[in-house]
């Protein structure tokens, strides 16, 4: 015979969680919160949105955080997905991972000496249900000569990186200040203002 306390634990079920997305940055970030999940990559066209003029950046990385949530959320109704898409933009204009050593160059030539802003927008969904919010952080780097930006683009290699850079990795050294609520979003996954949104959803977090 089970006692009311073994009732009672067999009445909660936590639901499952699951991060849709197939980004290693992403997936090491959720991974600091010590709970269960898997990654589920969504099946989103993310040009048919980046390249909507009407919008702006804040508004692209917000869809894109939607839709990856409702994409995933319509195979798995009753878990708890997370959607989140991180936006890099300067003059109001969104700023694209460079892919290749060249282009990765061009670009931190170009945010040399300048300020530009990092939006993460995250999307949690169950079901009907769900909360969304972004997170900026306004990254002022150092003016750099070509042989010190060449040198960290060969240390770091940020080429899937929406701003060329790897923070967490050698890029934190580009910069003379950062201002943002929550570090982590500047990685892409923003845990301080997640981690209460989880909570609201059942999703227990240690600590």
């Amino acid at each position: 015979m089970s006692s009311d306390s073994d009732a009672g634990k067999e009445a909660y079920a936590e639901p499952q969680l699951i991060l849709a997305s197939g980004s290693r940055y992403r997936r090491e970030l959720l991974e600091q919160l010590g709970v269960a999940f898997q990654t589920v990559s969504p099946r989103v066209d993310e040009s048919a949105i980046q390249e909507r003029t009407d919008l702006s950046p804040q508004q692209v990385a917000e869809q894109l955080a939607y839709w990856k949530a409702a994409a995933v959320s319509e195979q798995f109704p009753d878990a708890v997905v997370i959607g989140s898409d991180q936006v890099a933009t300067i003059d109001g204009r969104i700023l694209q991972k460079p892919e290749t050593r060249e282009r990765t160059i061009t670009q931190i030539r170009e945010l040399s000496g300048r300020t530009h802003f990092l939006l993460a927008a995250v999307c949690v969904k169950q079901g009907r249900e769900e909360r969304q919010f972004c997170v900026e952080a306004r990254m002022a780097m150092k003016p750099l000569s070509q042989a010190a930006i060449e040198a960290y683009v060969d240390q770091d290699q940020a080429f899937d990186c929406v701003g060329g850079y790897r923070w967490e990795s050698a890029g934190e050294r580009l910069f003379e200040s950062v201002e943002t609520s929550d570090p982590t979003a500047i990685i892409g996954l923003p845990l301080e203002e997640l981690t209460p949104v989880l909570e609201g959803f059942g999703i227990r977090v240690p600590g």
